[in-house]
Parts: structure tokens; C-alpha cells; sequence
């Protein structure tokens, strides 16, 4: 049995995994998949100040509260620069990362050195497409009834964690087990960013025909891919 930690992108909640949660659980595996600060069901913390350092840190609280260790920890889009930077400050705790079609920044990168893309909505603490541009940009490979209720549920982002440099000031120089997840239909992050960290990290490497959210389209398959170590 593995702790499994499941950390959704943006514009989601932990609602994104519901249905990779029960391939997971079948197993034997023990699952979490949190909503990070400010997101989904939490978006009534929304406030100034919340950053991916600052979600990483609430998230390694609650490793430590339920006392995991040996984690598979996995990271979504977004989730994937809240990932590494668990993984730096929980380093005891974790035991395998997978980036799943993830942003893997760099000390001192932002989401725009490696992905352009208009958002409509903005303001003092968020960020976020509108929902006509969500349906027809960010959810283009979902196929009804699954595009209308991720629709129902897209939230928009803390706009710092979307804005500023991440701080990862030893994640990339130390070893890890880790996987790199790269969806072919997808183009954000580009398929040369995901290499980078496949190479940085001499990770392995899968490929899921899909979209970017593989937890909607093939939640099976990604669920084996999480499993399979």
C-alpha cells in the first residue's frame, strides 16, 4: 500500500481526481487529493499573499499531520510547481514524484517564461479564463457530459501563484524517483519543458494520448501510471 498525494492545477480543486481517486483506492492505496488554498471550495480564503510556496506549505502541514511517509506525490499543471516544492520541504516524506502533463519550473522561473495564454478575468488576488474561453481553449478535448461539469467547477486562480518566481532552491540539485507524464494532444506546457525535467531529474518517461487532463479523459490509465513505480 502507498500514500498517494494527488495536487490538482489551476482553475481546479481536488474535484479534478474524482475519478482516478477510486482506480487508486481499489488497489489498497491510501489517497488525498487537497483543494490548495484559495481554490474550488476554498476559494472564500482567496486573499492577497497565496503563492505556490506558500499552498506547498499547507500541503506539507498535512503530511505531517497524517503522518505520511513513503509518498507517491503527484502534480497536475500548476500542481506540478506545488509539487516540487513539497517534495523540497518534505524531503523525508516522499518517496516518488510523478509529473502528470505538469509545470516543472526552475528556481526563480514564472508560468510565463514557458506558457502564453490570455486569461480574461483578472484581478487584485485572481486569475482566470472566462468560461467561453475555457470551453473552447482549456476544455477543448473533453467530451460531454464531463466538459459541462468541470465547467460547473473551474474557479479562478490565486494570481500570485500564477505570477510569481517559484522558489526551489535545492528541489533540481538533489536525486529523485521520479516519472514524467507527457500528453501528446496537449499544449501547454510544451512537450519540451516536460523533457527538461525528465532529463533533469533522469526520470522516466510515459506518453498518454490524451489532453491535458488526463484525470477526465483517461483516469484508468493515468491511475497505472501512478501505481506502476
Amino acid at each position: 500500500m502507498a500514500n498517494i498525494v494527488l495536487l490538482h492545477g489551476a482553475y481546479q480543486g481536488g474535484w479534478i481526481w474524482q475519478n482516478v481517486v477510486p482506480h487508486l483506492r481499489a488497489a489498497g492505496h491510501n489517497v488525498f487529493a487537497p483543494t490548495l488554498d484559495g481554490c474550488a471550495e476554498r476559494r472564500a480564503t482567496l486573499r492577497p499573499g497565496i503563492d505556490t510556496e506558500s499552498q506547498a506549505a499547507e500541503v506539507a502541514d498535512m503530511l505531517h499531520f497524517e503522518d505520511l511517509n513513503d509518498i507517491v506525490l503527484v502534480g497536475t499543471s500548476c500542481g506540478g510547481m506545488v509539487g516540487c516544492r513539497v517534495a523540497e520541504i518534505a524531503r523525508e516524506r516522499i518517496g516518488r514524484i510523478v509529473l502528470a502533463d505538469a509545470l516543472a519550473l526552475f528556481d526563480g522561473e514564472a508560468v510565463s517564461d514557458h506558457v502564453k495564454r490570455p486569461t480574461a478575468v483578472n484581478d487584485a488576488v485572481s486569475t482566470g479564463p472566462s468560461r467561453q474561453d475555457a470551453a473552447d481553449r482549456m476544455f477543448i478535448s473533453l467530451q460531454e457530459p464531463i466538459k459541462t461539469w468541470a465547467l460547473d467547477r473551474y474557479t479562478p486562480h490565486p494570481v500570485a501563484a500564477m505570477q510569481s518566481p517559484v522558489k526551489l532552491p535545492t528541489f533540481w540539485q538533489q536525486k529523485w524517483n521520479a516519472s514524467v507524464i507527457w500528453c501528446k494532444q496537449s499544449v501547454n506546457p510544451p512537450v519540451a519543458h516536460q523533457r527538461r525535467a525528465r532529463d533533469t531529474l533522469n526520470a522516466s518517461w510515459h506518453e498518454l494520448d490524451t489532453g491535458h487532463y488526463p484525470m477526465l479523459t483517461e483516469p484508468l490509465r493515468l491511475a497505472q501510471l501512478i501505481m506502476a513505480g
